[in-house]
């Protein structure tokens, strides 16, 4: 029995390892590549995009799957200049499924490293004695999802190492990101357009949809000191 928990921990030990190396590599290769700069500017963004042709939406996928992985990656670049090249439907889509790929990928790796360690700790009784019920995970992670200044990157490993299942997750992270994928995308569009006035709009209202939540959690927080 102690031999075989000791193969374990060495062997998620050992894909831990793997998965730093592989993740800091590929943020090494894009920081030196430049591809990094490309993905922070949306101007050079789009102008790469627009030469793909028909590989540029699954090139809008895979960099939103990276840039929630890579916390260091806005994310916000990429969903604008996917709306202002792919309109409202699917520049939403392909926002939609690059952060959904890379909530995955971040929820299995804290999963596969981290969620055995705290299901020790806590002696099996991860479920009742951390956070709460399945019902309150999946409510957290959702809610999360709509809060524009808490980080999407962080509540997807965060969430692997609670006890929620995998499908509340994924539930969870599509119908909260679904709204701010399409206010994204649709940000894009209309900034993508000659019309002054719908600019100055979109400019406007992309202001009031970050202000909004940082207006009101600095309200909540007055209130409750």
């Amino acid at each position: 029995m102690t031999i075989i928990s000791s193969q374990h921990i060495l062997r998620n030990r050992l894909f831990f390892c793997a998965i730093v190396i592989v993740i800091a590599a590929l943020f090494y290769w894009l920081t030196t590549s430049g591809f990094r700069n490309v993905l922070e500017n949306t101007t050079l963004l789009r102008e790469y995009i627009e030469t793909l042709g028909q590989v540029g939406p699954l090139v809008i996928i895979v960099s939103m799957t990276l840039a929630i992985i890579m916390s260091p990656i806005p994310s916000a670049p990429i969903a604008l200049v996917s709306g202002a090249l792919y309109g409202h439907t699917w520049g939403t889509l392909y926002v939609l499924i690059g952060s959904t790929f890379g909530a995955v990928i971040a929820f299995l790796i804290a999963r596969l490293l981290g969620f055995d360690f705290l299901e020790r700790w806590f002696k099996g009784k991860l479920a009742t004695n951390w956070v709460g019920s399945q019902n309150t995970l999946m409510g957290i992670v959702f809610f999360s999802r709509l809060m524009p200044f808490i980080s999407f990157d962080i509540v997807s490993y965060a969430a692997g190492l609670t006890a929620i299942t995998f499908w509340r997750f994924i539930v969870a992270t599509i119908a909260g990101i679904a709204p701010a994928s399409f206010i994204l995308a649709h940000f894009g569009d209309e900034l993508s357009s000659t019309d002054s006035q719908r600019i100055a709009f979109a400019i406007l209202a992309l202001g009031l949809f970050t202000a909004i939540p940082l207006l009101y959690k600095t309200i909540r927080k007055r209130r409750s000191n």
